[in-house]
């Protein structure tokens, strides 16, 4: 694995590193992921990862609050 080093504002650093400890990953981490998927070198699992994050990041709702049932299915 090559290193590679990356020049960007201290404060967009310290706040994609607060980020990244959210995800539980290492800024380090994050960048490979990113680069990795604009290599289009995401495998399966990777890929799953990160559906799983997004889909535990936003909002949730309840089957029967999903769709408003005061209006008729087309």
């Amino acid at each position: 694995m090559k290193n590679i080093t990356l020049s960007a504002d201290e404060r967009l650093i310290e706040k994609a590193r607060r980020e990244a400890a959210r995800r539980g990953k290492s800024l380090n981490q994050m960048i490979r992921d990113y680069l990795e998927e604009l290599g289009g070198q995401r495998s399966a699992s990777n890929e799953f990862d990160r559906l799983r994050e997004l889909s535990s990041a936003g909002a949730r709702c309840r089957r029967h609050s999903c769709r408003d049932r005061s209006t008729p299915a087309k």
